[in-house]
């Protein structure tokens, strides 16, 4: 007797979906715009360099999983003017090629031309043009230059000085097709287009 195998199909695709929650759904969505002049550096600042406790991080998804991932190799600087964030400045640079994941053969595929195509581009740079009070946190604007592209990026952020040292944390969705990854992924498996990026910086005096 033959079966009808439609419900069957059906519910494996419903529990596949609700399988992999996804992990940027409640991430506040950064604001993706055109490029922007850069500041000059603020007068009179401190110079903080990033400690090997800072980290940047992100965790992407498909229909039926999701990956941490990160960079091991970047380094970055706080130029804090008057102890106040919003007159100050930072800057990162990250080496591409330190891509690392959970998976060994989804590393190579993100370093590939799918991706990241670190080979083209082996570096990525943020300049900060303008960091803001927003509520009881602050907003950090600045220039993304990933993937040979550059657009300015605006996301929240908590940022503390005490003891001698700054830490900055945020944790927010981008899409990943403002920075021309477009790879779809398998029809049965396709690659969602927000990733999670998650900040974790801690500066001290240079």
């Amino acid at each position: 007797m033959k079966r009808n195998l439609i419900p069957v199909f059906g519910l494996l695709i419903v529990l596949a979906t609700v399988g992999c929650a996804d992990p940027a759904k409640d991430k506040p969505q950064a604001e993706v715009k055109e490029a922007v002049a850069e500041p000059a550096a603020p007068a009179d600042a401190q110079r903080f360099v990033f400690t090997d406790e800072s980290s940047i991080g992100f965790v992407g998804s498909k229909v039926t999983g999701s990956h941490d991932g990160g960079f091991n190799t970047f380094e970055g600087e706080i130029l804090l003017a008057g102890g106040d964030p919003t007159q100050s400045s930072v800057n990162i640079t990250i080496d591409a090629t330190s891509i690392w994941s959970d998976n060994e053969k989804l590393t190579g595929h993100l370093m590939s031309p799918d991706f990241f195509d670190v080979e083209t581009y082996p570096t990525a740079q943020f300049t900060s043009t303008e960091i803001v009070r927003d509520g009881e946190g602050y907003r950090i604007v600045g220039n993304l230059t990933l993937h040979g592209i550059a657009k300015s990026v605006s996301f929240p952020a908590d940022i503390t000085i005490e003891e001698g040292r700054v830490t900055a944390a945020a944790e927010f969705a981008i899409k990943r097709f403002e920075y021309e990854m477009k790879f779809k992924g398998m029809a049965d498996d396709l690659i969602r287009d927000d990733v999670v990026i998650k900040l974790n910086v801690v500066a001290e005096p240079a």
